[in-house]
């Protein structure tokens, strides 16, 4: 029995500590007879949705111009996209307008600053499979948004993968208790109780496939003279950590 106090007085000391550090926590209860261990652990996965920014900027003597000019690009970035079969649904509407240009080059003439007195900006996300983004980017750049090519990358069942992370976590709860178990000299018995914690993170909802065919440019011309990026998808990561709580017989 003095063995046992003292065994526990260091496990409540270790769990002082891990807690500090955001690691696994151990406690063991004589009365109930129970192991509660709190574990941490990790899911992966590759993205399968990538949310692009196409977006351009345009000048224009006055905001008429500048207005008409954005309005080309405009038509143009779409048409694009929906010639390579990317949907309405999902090409959402970011930032847009005209504003008086502050921003000079310190190196353009008077007369290049009188051509650029007005801006016109205006932005989309585009979702779409990853192994379709370099196309979107492509397309898009070839029809003058220049702007464009930043991606979020998402997942469409990040549930799926917390629930991952949450099994793996209770994989290495269990693992840890029987191990606390043997050195008690006692048996490990079933789970009575485990709860689990995950970071706030939004859900995405599956994209459509899209099949890539030829793509255009302004004029409706097939563009070959771009050649397609190589973007690879990001690894998504989902943690848990994992309150379990052990039977001791």
């Amino acid at each position: 029995m003095k063995r046992f106090a003292m065994f526990t007085t260091v496990l409540a000391l270790g769990a002082i500590f891990a807690g500090a550090a955001a690691a696994q926590t151990i406690q063991i209860n004589r009365e109930n007879k129970t192991i509660a261990i709190s574990t941490t652990d990790e899911a992966t996965a590759p993205a399968d949705i990538s949310a692009i920014t196409v977006s351009y900027e345009v000048y224009g003597t006055d905001s008429n111009t500048a207005y008409t000019n954005g309005a080309k690009i405009s038509h143009a970035v779409l048409d694009a996209l929906h010639k390579i079969g990317v949907e309405d649904k999902s090409i959402e509407s970011g930032n847009q307008g005209v504003e008086r240009n502050t921003n000079f080059n310190n190196k353009d003439s008077p007369e290049q600053r009188s051509q650029k007195q007005f801006e016109m900006r205006q932005s989309w996300t585009v979702s779409v499979l990853p192994q379709a983004a370099a196309e979107v980017i492509r397309v898009a750049v070839a029809a003058g948004a220049n702007r464009t090519g930043a991606i979020e990358w998402r997942l469409s069942d990040r549930k799926a993968l917390q629930a991952k992370a949450a099994e793996s976590a209770l994989v290495k709860a269990r693992a840890v208790a029987s191990q606390m178990a043997e050195g008690l000299h006692v048996k490990l018995g079933d789970l009575i109780y485990a709860s689990n914690e995950t970071p706030t993170a939004r859900i995405y909802f599956k994209s459509n496939q899209y099949e890539v065919s030829a793509s255009y440019g302004m004029a409706g011309t097939v563009v070959q003279d771009l050649p397609p990026l190589e973007i690879r998808p990001q690894t998504m990561r989902e943690e848990t950590t994992v309150y379990a709580v052990f039977a001791i017989e």
